[in-house]
């Protein structure tokens, strides 16, 4: 189990702390090529239908989107904690900060992310957005 590690433990932490940075290439480097990964929104009006990818090509698409349609600013992790699954599976709470161009305000968000990860890339990935919360 780690809580805002310093130095990543699990893949998806490596993954978060990039996209948190902006740093595609190493938010790729631990996406598994075959990546499946799916973000969902509870009881919120915002059409995630789009936030989807089959492999890493969609995930840059869909990266790409999230830059211009959600996150413009960028994001700051407020909060991170890994608790460990067994056979690679990965429970990971993310409590974030960022201008939601959707609602147009900055907002705080904690989200639960499922992961699944071989060889240092995460293949599985299922994110619920809790809560979306103005600030």
């Amino acid at each position: 189990m780690t809580t805002n590690p310093a130095t990543p433990t699990y893949p998806i932490e490596h993954g978060i702390a990039a996209f948190a940075r902006g740093d595609v290439a190493t938010l790729l480097a631990h996406a598994a090529d075959n990546v499946d990964l799916r973000i969902d929104h509870y009881q919120d009006g915002a059409d995630t239908s789009w936030q989807v990818a089959r492999d890493k090509q969609g995930l840059v698409a869909m990266l790409q989107r999230l830059a211009v349609e959600v996150f413009p600013h960028g994001t700051q992790i407020l909060h991170t904690h890994s608790q460990p699954l067994g056979n690679d599976w990965v429970l990971t709470q993310f409590h974030q900060r960022f201008f939601y161009a959707v609602q147009q305000r900055e907002v705080e968000s904690l989200t639960w992310i499922v992961s699944h990860s071989q060889n240092g890339e995460v293949d599985y990935f299922r994110e619920n957005v809790t809560t979306i919360t103005p600030v």
